[in-house]
């Protein structure tokens, strides 16, 4: 079969003559961004949105851990991509970019097949006038020999899924074999000790247990259930402050789990993960969580300026320093620090605040006004183990000082994060049915995914 050339598709609707934004990415900050947009620029005419992206639907990245642990059902916090288009006036277009046409402002997308290998859509060119890259992260394995292979990352909805599939099936398969459970056949190795890792070691202690409290009578929990904690830092949560660091161990290890820090993994075989001491940690179940770079289809892009992990590298007012077309926000965009200041960490707070940030810069665009420079503002770190606690540290209660938090009030303020992402795209009416409609779902069922 010969292979088509991307055909153009031209803006349409009642906006197709307007000022053409594209935004390639439909994670925290560019569904976000889309969304505003819609709601002020393109309601009103004044702009031609699209957003693109590889996936349908949309599932705010820190709830992967729930998902992969099997505490969080995800249909009930998906976002499907076509719907919101419809409902705040912008365009969604299927498929993930693979180039970019900067002499002719086009942005390349490719065919799209579904399980059967059928094209659904085919590779097409998206022109644009201003041009927004916030297609995320993705897990960076640094080549580590095996962990394509057996390990699972947890960069999508899909692959969290995956594991839990994986999870619940060795499960199954450990209660109904002949034979007593073998040594590592429901341990569970977690290489990378930061957000993602720790919390989802907390999830994973208790959800596998409540899954096999079910009627999994012939495994022991106490004995043939293990999870593992892999860092190759001297302590877990390595970016964030010590004392959170030092309270999160404390409570994982008096739950059993087993950390184990300053520890680099030199491979990940089926039968468990070997550190470059030679030493073999048993686990037939293994998630990655340790690093993340920009996607390798950005790495030189349409020859723009990308570092050593491929984000596209921005000025302070988010435009990338070789095209002023063309701006990237999320944790695909790097932003120089000034010498006193660190990089902005790729979290959910920094993408809600540049997309913010990115709806004034284009309606300068738009009134040929200059633009601003994005100031970053910590807000803390906050860490869910769960249901046993969560801790974290809070910023700005005390002038230069943060305050450390644990318990029902972290927890709190861990959850309103998740809400005010939900308010952006949602409104907070919307956002109050919802909770109570996921609620009364939850108190239908088992309290953890069983299949």
């Amino acid at each position: 079969m010969t292979q088509q050339s991307p055909h153009l598709v031209p803006a349409t609707g009642a906006n197709a003559g307007a000022h053409r934004i594209v935004v390639a990415g439909g994670g925290a900050a560019g569904l976000e961004l889309v969304t505003k947009l819609g709601d002020t620029l393109g309601k009103r005419g004044r702009a031609h949105i699209t957003l693109v992206d590889r996936s349908r639907t949309h599932l705010w990245k820190p709830l992967l851990h729930s998902v992969a642990a099997g505490s969080l059902d995800r249909s009930q916090h998906e976002l499907n991509y076509l719907a919101q288009a419809h409902w705040h006036h912008f365009i969604y277009r299927y498929g993930a970019v693979t180039g970019l046409d900067r002499v002719n402002r086009h942005l390349q997308i490719g065919a799209m097949n579904d399980e059967e290998g059928r094209e659904v859509t085919p590779a097409r060119l998206i022109p644009y006038d201003t041009l927004v890259m916030a297609i995320g992260s993705i897990t960076n394995d640094f080549g580590t020999p095996g962990a394509a292979e057996f390990a699972v990352p947890l960069e999508t909805p899909t692959q969290a899924t995956r594991f839990n599939r994986r999870l619940i099936n060795a499960c199954f398969r450990a209660n109904s074999q002949a034979e007593p459970v073998r040594p590592g056949q429901l341990h569970i190795a977690i290489i990378g000790a930061g957000a993602t890792g720790t919390e989802l070691a907390a999830e994973l202690h208790r959800t596998v247990r409540a899954a096999v409290a079910y009627g999994m009578d012939r495994i022991n929990p106490t004995e043939d259930i293990k999870i593992v904690l892999i860092e190759a830092a001297p302590r877990i949560l390595p970016a964030l402050p010590e004392r959170i660091s030092v309270s999160t161990r404390a409570l994982l290890e008096s739950l059993g789990v087993q950390v184990r820090t300053g520890a680099r993994v030199a491979e990940v075989r089926a039968d468990g993960v070997v550190l470059d001491s030679g030493e073999l940690i048993p686990s037939e179940l293994v998630v990655w969580s340790a690093g993340v770079k920009a996607p390798d289809v950005l790495k030189d892009i349409g020859g723009l300026e990308t570092n050593r992990i491929n984000q596209l590298v921005v000025k302070p007012t988010l435009e990338t320093t070789r095209d002023p077309n063309i701006f990237a926000i999320g944790d695909c965009a790097f932003l120089k620090p000034d010498a006193d200041k660190p990089p902005i960490p790729p979290r959910a707070q920094a993408a809600h605040q540049m997309a913010s940030h990115m709806v004034r810069q284009i309606e300068a665009r738009l009134a040929n006004t200059p633009l601003t420079d994005f100031v970053y503002r910590d807000f803390g770190s906050l860490v869910s183990l769960g249901k046993y606690s969560t801790v974290g540290s809070l910023m700005g209660f005390v002038v230069g000082k943060s305050m450390f938090i644990e318990g029902m009030f972290a927890r709190l303020m861990y959850r309103s994060l998740y809400k005010m992402h939900e308010a952006a795209l949602h409104g907070g009416s919307s956002v109050a049915m919802r909770t109570l409609s996921n609620l009364v779902a939850r108190s239908s069922g088992p309290d953890v995914k069983l299949h």
